[in-house]
Order: structure tokens, then sequence, then C-alpha cells
């Protein structure tokens, strides 16, 4: 009997090794005195990507030997010696969400308080394509997706009331003013495809360009809306989970959202995932990040070359999750 436990304790310990083997997670570090990379964009046929962090700057991560560089920036006037290390300014701009257009090598990027732009290959001030649709100037531009083989940007104006200082305020009306946007561009212009959503945020155009996934943070609900077919701009649920933010298709064509889960019987109950699922909001893959980002949400999570980055608006790193 008491060899048999051994070896069963044994096997067990081989087993639980192997388990938490398959599991690894890194941080990529920012600059000092840089926090809040919110989205992710990468460039194709490399691993360098750009994030927007809370003082306005758009980095570029070029690797582990050069690190981060400075690529950009949305505020027209924006001071280094201001704004560098500071936090949610409005005169230094607040680049969140971004999307790359690989053939073109144009970033798309949406700052919270000064609209719709974007940015060559060479960095440098954001062109700013937009600050208005339908005569209502936007009051949070914040997640941008591109279909690659049109060009065509998504992006989601989260509320047509409250900027990006006001969640509390926005919260706690409940505020359902949001916007889907698509900007043409072969005609250069604007239109409003869907509004009313609770605080819209990540959005994903999928391949054929038939439909999109919006995240609505104040809902805690993901919405998919038609953009052909016989019933263009209705829309369905597809995913119910508190707080979910910027949402990533893959390249087999399904999503990664970045969400929550709330487990009132655990201490802290707010519990940051990100989820895998199908073009018809069918779960496929579920990843727990309490371990690294504990009560804090993630904002991104983008699959890359066969690793997951995590994005949060809380850290000052990159977090990459391999399995």
């Amino acid at each position: 009997m008491r060899t048999n436990t051994i070896i069963a304790l044994v096997l067990l310990s081989c087993f639980l090794s192997t388990v938490v083997s398959a599991i690894s997670f890194s941080k990529i570090q920012l600059p000092i005195n840089a926090s809040g990379p919110e989205a992710l964009a990468f460039e194709s046929g490399t691993r360098h990507f750009f994030t927007g962090i809370a003082d306005g700057r758009i980095l570029k991560y070029q690797g582990p030997t050069t690190g981060f560089v400075d690529f950009g920036f949305a505020a027209p006037n924006r001071s280094k010696s201001v704004c560098d290390g500071t936090n949610t300014n409005p005169t230094c701009g607040r680049p969140v969400g971004m999307a790359l257009h690989h053939q073109t090598k144009r970033l798309y990027v949406c700052d919270a308080f000064f609209g719709f732009g974007v940015l060559g290959p060479e960095g440098g001030p954001v062109t700013i394509l937009s600050t208005a649709a339908d005569g209502e100037p936007y009051r949070f531009c914040d997640g941008v997706d591109v279909h690659q083989p049109t060009g065509n940007v998504y992006f989601t104006d989260a509320s047509a009331v409250y900027d990006m200082r006001q969640f509390e305020t926005a919260r706690s009306v409940n505020d359902s003013t949001g916007r889907l946007l698509k900007y043409d561009v072969e005609n250069k212009q604007v239109t409003v495809l869907f509004r009313n959503l609770s605080y819209a945020g990540g959005v994903a155009v999928d391949e054929k360009e038939e439909f999109v996934l919006v995240s609505e943070f104040l809902g805690s609900r993901t919405r998919k809306i038609q953009l052909r077919g016989p019933k263009p701009c209705e829309s369905d649920i597809v995913n119910t989970r508190p707080f979910p933010d910027n949402i990533k298709k893959t390249r087999s064509d399904d999503f990664w959202i970045a969400a929550a889960t709330i487990d009132r019987g655990t201490l802290p109950s707010l519990l940051p995932i990100g989820e895998r699922i199908n073009a018809s909001g069918n779960l496929t893959e579920t990843v727990q990040l309490e371990q690294w980002y504990a009560n804090k949400l993630v904002s991104e999570v983008h699959e890359f070359d066969g690793k997951l980055y995590i994005a949060s608006l809380f850290a000052d790193f990159i977090g990459v999750y391999e399995h």
C-alpha cells in the first residue's frame, strides 16, 4: 500500500509539473515613467508592434535589443517636457485603439481626445481624418480595426456625451450613446453604422466584411452587427462577460476578447480573462490572467505568432502568455 501511494504521488507530481510548464508568462517592460498600454498593432513579418500609452505617445517596440522608441502622437502641440510621464492629460492626447493596414503600412489610431487619424510608416504627428460624424463630435474615440483586403476602417466612439475622464459618471447613468463607425478608404467618408451602444469599446471585422463584433463595456456584452445580407445593421448578442474591451481577430478567423469574470465568493472578486470565440459567439477557449494582473482589468488579448500579448491600462508592461 505504501509503495502504491509513493508511485501515485510521483505520477501526480510529474503531471502537475507538465501542467505548470505548459504555461509561461513574461513581461515586455515599457520605458521608465510609461504606463497604460491600451491596445496593440503588429507588423507582419516581424515581432515589432505599436502601442499607445497614458502620456499621449504611440510607441513602437523594435525587439529586445532596441526596445521601445517614440513613434507618434495625436496632440498637435504636444510637448515632451510637459507631457512625457503624465497620465491622461487632454492637451497631451491619449491614443487608445489602433490597427495597422499591412499593405500600406498605415497605422490607424483613435485618440480619446483628438479623434480618428492615421500615421504613415515613418511615424510623427497623427493626421486627423475625422473628429465628428453626422454633425456629432467624438467624445471618446476608442476601438479600431482594419479590413485588410479593402483597407476600410471600423472604429467606435464609446460615448456621445462623456469623455474618457468621465467614466464614473457614464457608468452611474448607464450611458448608451456609443456608436459604430466606418471610414471608407476610397471616398474618405465616415458613416455611422450603429447607435445606442453601451460604452462601445473594441471592434473587429471578419475576413469577408460581412459583420463586425463590438464590445459594450458598460453593457457587459458583445454584439454581432451584420454589414451585408438580407438584414444589414441588425444585431445579436453573442457574448455576455463583464467589462469586455478590445476584440482581435486571429488568423483562423475567430476572435479574442479581453474581459473579466466576477466571483463574489473570492477576494478580489473581479478576475481578468481572455476569451476566444468563433464567428457565432461560441466559446472555444478561456485564459485566466489574475495571477499576473490580480483584480486589474486587461484591455486587449492579441494573438500573434503563437503567443498571446496582453495589454492593460493599469500596467507598465506588455504581458506575453504562452501555452
